[in-house]
């Protein structure tokens, strides 16, 4: 059952391409870790990556905490999660379970690290902070990170993205009442909502980036893979494809069937409890 407080459209936005996703989004890079061990100034007992969708962002800490849990509420998602888990060979440090931020089946006190890769925006902030500060030890750290859509690379490539992107947006707004849209809300408001939480002693953004290998088809995976192009798709928007034929040939001309480096920029946001 679906607790108080969570959209189900935000939940339902990210059904049925968990393979796209899986394979065309970064992996969290393991300097996420650093950042926030440092912080922690210790070995973190237990990791909790809330909204951990595939599990790119839970794997990362294998080797740098004592245990992982990954929680996800997408069925699809939490299931892809779980059978990479399965290929890994099972790792017992690592667990994945279906819930939501605002009501983890947690102990109070018990987590010394709370990450939310990509996900912070799809939560409802005032009670997922609450239960987030309840199940932080002292000193905790939770960190809300993200990577800027598009990674770098032309300036014609990112500009057929971002038109991509908003051409979406509009035809979910056509197409769908206010009412049944998911709720995304403004992650430049990420830092803001976490310190006038009252929750957390210490807060702070960091900003850095991470260079990955991308070829074109990857490139294109990764708008695909966005759940506004997906609503949009499902709603049998054809007037996007037009949009998404521009894209593919700006990304297609830029990559020349090569292998470039493209850079993921990224902003974490934390509060130390």
């Amino acid at each position: 059952m679906q607790p108080n407080g969570n959209n189900p459209h935000n939940v339902d936005r990210f059904n049925g391409f968990q393979e796209d996703y899986d394979r065309h989004r970064p992996t969290a890079p393991s300097r996420v870790a650093h950042f926030i061990t440092h912080y922690l100034q210790r070995t973190p007992r237990l990791v909790l990556d809330v909204g951990c969708g595939t599990g790119l962002s839970s794997f990362i800490w294998k080797g740098y905490a004592g245990q992982i849990v990954g929680i996800e509420p997408n069925a699809g998602m939490l299931a892809k999660a779980k059978d990479k888990w399965e290929r890994e060979g099972k790792p017992v440090s690592i667990a994945f379970r279906e819930g939501y931020s605002n009501a983890l089946d947690i102990p109070s006190g018990s987590a010394d690290v709370i990450t939310c890769s990509q996900s912070f925006h799809w939560m409802e902030p005032v009670s997922t902070l609450r239960e987030f500060a309840r199940v932080l030890s002292d000193g905790g750290v939770f960190a809300a990170y993200d990577c800027d859509w598009p990674p770098s690379s032309s300036w014609r490539v990112e500009t057929s993205y971002l038109q991509l992107m908003q051409h979406a947006d509009q035809l979910i707004d056509q197409l769908v009442s206010k009412e049944e849209q998911a709720v995304k809300r403004n992650k430049e408001e990420h830092l803001q909502r976490i310190r006038e939480s009252g929750h957390f002693r210490f807060t702070k953004e960091i900003v850095f980036h991470n260079e990955e290998s991308c070829t074109a088809d990857r490139y294109i995976g990764l708008a695909l893979s966005q759940g506004g192009v997906q609503t949009a798709l499902k709603l049998g928007a054809n007037e996007l494809q037009d949009a998404l034929e521009t894209f593919r040939r700006e990304v297609e001309e830029y990559f020349q069937q090569q292998t470039l480096t493209v850079a993921f920029g990224y902003r974490m946001r934390i509060g130390i409890k």
